[in-house]
């Protein structure tokens, strides 16, 4: 059966191992996360999860999705998310998805969005070198480079590393383990940096390589 939830990421801390080693952890107030609907093959085509997470009156969502909570008989919620998993089966519309859906040492692909850093430049952006600030080089200390002949091909390539928006993005980081989960503060803390900022929305799901 495949697992997912909802969380919240709170910060990072550490906790030392039995044999004193520090472990760095992200700690993620994770749940509890109503079920609002379960996609299988016979009747969508694929398998998936519709959670909910944090709750939220009714005047604060629109039509559609104030929609799916009340056909499912469930509170609104602020986030709704959609998560594929690889089975299904043990879940039901209604039913709570908590903390203690994960347990230590599992291993999870914590998904979010990135940190952003607004505008940048290609340095910043795509860790590119700087011209010599030496005599003759020009005003092109930080420029982006060469941007390919002018007759031939007449165009710019795809893919060539430019100034631009950097960060907020969606980002999933795979393979991360669970090292403790606290089902009384509804935190599980996983090994690792997680992309986002604090306070920011991630999920939590059974990894894909493990």
């Amino acid at each position: 059966m495949g697992k997912a939830i909802i969380g919240r990421k709170v910060g990072m801390t550490q906790l030392f191992a039995e044999d004193g080693k520090v472990i760095p952890v992200t700690v993620i107030e994770a749940g509890p996360c109503p079920v609002v609907q379960v996609k299988t093959p016979e009747t969508d085509g694929y398998t998936a999860l519709k959670l909910g997470f944090i709750p939220a009156k009714e005047k604060a969502l629109n039509k559609p999705d104030l929609g799916q909570f009340k056909k499912a008989g469930v509170a609104p919620c602020k986030v709704l998310r959609e998560v594929r998993l690889d089975s299904v089966e043990g879940y039901k519309v209604g039913d709570e998805v908590k903390a203690d859906v994960f347990a230590a040492g599992d291993k999870v692909d914590a998904s979010g969005v990135t940190k952003g850093h607004g505008y940048t430049g290609v340095i910043k952006r795509w860790n590119q070198h700087r011209l010599k600030e030496t005599h003759g080089v020009g005003p092109v200390h930080r420029e982006p480079g060469s941007m390919g002949a002018n007759s031939s091909p007449s165009r710019v390539f795809k893919h060539k590393n430019l100034a631009g928006q950097y960060g907020v993005e969606n980002v999933t980081i795979q393979n991360l383990e669970v090292v403790r989960v606290d089902v009384a503060r509804n935190a599980i803390l996983v090994k690792g940096a997680i992309p986002g900022v604090k306070g920011s929305v991630v999920t939590l799901k059974t990894s894909v390589k493990a």
